[in-house]
């Protein structure tokens, strides 16, 4: 679920957020108000709340709103991980936002061969409505520690199989997702549902030093329930990480951590889907030295790989405010990415004039999430963001 403005607006707010924790009387619990100003949004102000261990220890809620001078807004409210059964979670993500005077790359502008500055700027009103049910197949860590065992911090991994390592689960997500913008008469919509098989074979969500991620996603959607024209797509990633080992008294731990990711829409001749659904790239996750859905189409490629340590020089603790948080790490990163989107799935065409970016990071464990904050540089675009979260 990586919908572009969802994320990008979240982890900007959740990163606040937790920043703003300072005079919380609860940790597990917290209601904040926010600012920030961007290009984009322009002077925003907001409120979040969030709320972990509600009705059961596993489960969280999470709401947010903003409004900015530009009168751009958002909404976002969302639950995690309830228990329907000992195998089956449920999580929900419902959004609704309004951006005014909003960069977007349509049609010909999000090609790879477009370049930054060809753009539109329009008032753009988006909707996304999500339904997760999870099924935790009786494999690996489930099968020894049941349902906990999804949420365990460390893990023992091994490279097996799924049968005897990590998390594997089979995801069922019905969701709906619209854009309308000032310039089209009719808005952007798409009803469907996406089927994913996961295996988490990580020994660590947050700081993940051995083991694999994969993931294989199919899309079915239309413009509504039943709808005649149909349009599919397909997504696969797989991520792995190696321990090198500590560096003398410099580094604590040193780690690569690749990533590999690759999607095409079968039904692209016949039937595409809306633009803010088809494969894309910039953003979060994806040639992070661009803007969120950049580069669009058809099908992509994307690598990325990151050398990631942990310092043995560690001052949070001694800093005053900051040290009132469990901060039991930080970690610096550089890493590189390629990739681009194309008209058709071709390997000699998705990996001829690549886009690429280079960067570097800091990341946080604060009381249990991973905070980030990352500076990238592609060959014509470049960005700075704050966020939750490692990128894979």
């Amino acid at each position: 679920m990586k919908r572009n403005h969802i994320k990008q607006v979240l982890a900007l707010c959740a990163s606040l957020f937790i920043c703003g924790q300072v005079n919380a009387k609860e940790k597990d619990s917290a209601f904040v108000p926010f600012y920030f100003s961007t290009e984009t949004l322009g002077n925003t102000f907001g409120v979040a709340g969030v709320a972990k261990g509600v009705g059961q220890p596993q489960a969280a809620l999470f709401g947010m709103a903003l409004y900015s001078d530009k009168d751009s807004y958002v909404g976002f409210v969302s639950a995690f991980n309830y228990a329907l059964s000992e195998s089956l979670l449920f999580s929900t993500q419902m959004y609704q936002a309004q951006f005014n005077q909003n960069p977007y790359y349509l049609g010909e502008q999000g090609d790879n061969s477009s370049v930054t500055g060809d753009k539109t700027v329009t008032d753009g009103f988006e909707q996304n409505y999500q339904f997760e049910f999870k099924y935790l197949l009786p494999w690996g860590n489930v099968e020894k520690h049941g349902l906990m065992g999804a949420f365990q911090p460390i893990r023992d991994v091994d490279f097996a199989s799924p049968l005897d390592s990590g998390v594997t689960s089979l995801v069922m997500t019905p969701f709906f997702s619209s854009r309308e913008l000032d310039i089209y008469s009719q808005p952007e919509k798409a009803t469907g549902l996406e089927l994913t098989l996961d295996w988490d074979n990580r020994d660590s969500v947050r700081n993940p030093t051995k083991g694999s991620h994969t993931s294989v996603e199919l899309t079915v959607a239309g413009e509504r329930w039943q709808s005649d024209e149909i349009w599919t797509k397909w997504e696969f990633q797989n991520s792995q990480y190696f321990a090198l080992g500590p560096l003398g008294e410099l580094f604590d731990q040193q780690v690569i951590a690749l990533d590999f990711y690759t999607a095409d829409t079968p039904s692209w001749d016949s039937t595409k889907p809306p633009e803010q659904e088809q494969v894309r790239l910039g953003g979060l996750y994806r040639l992070r030295g661009y803007t969120s859905g950049r580069y669009h189409g058809r099908s992509a490629v994307h690598y990325s790989a990151e050398y990631r340590v942990l310092p043995d020089w560690q001052p949070l603790d001694d800093i005053p405010v900051i040290n009132y948080y469990d901060l039991p790490w930080w970690q610096w990163v550089v890493f590189a990415e390629a990739g681009r989107v194309a008209d058709e799935y071709d390997a000699k065409t998705l990996h001829t004039d690549m886009q690429w970016n280079l960067g570097g990071a800091v990341r946080f464990q604060v009381e249990g999430i991973v905070v980030r904050a990352e500076l990238a540089k592609g060959a014509d675009e470049g960005t700075f963001r704050v966020m939750i979260n490692q990128p894979f």
